[in-house]
């Protein structure tokens, strides 16, 4: 199976963690604390991914 590029990983996760913060934006703007949540899970996430990409590129 062929590795994904880390650079493409790296901006799929940037893209995921860019919708979780306007989740978390329009959750806390329509007072909806399960879609900031979910938004919170998409940026922990996304940052997990990203740095997990990185680490195993080196």
């Amino acid at each position: 199976m062929e590795r994904v590029p880390v650079g493409l990983t790296v901006l799929l996760a940037v893209a995921v963690a860019v919708l979780g913060v306007a989740a978390v934006l329009l959750g806390g703007a329509d007072d909806s604390p399960g879609l900031q949540g979910i938004g919170a899970l998409l940026v922990l996430g996304a940052v997990a991914v990203g740095v997990r990409a990185v680490r195993r590129a080196r």
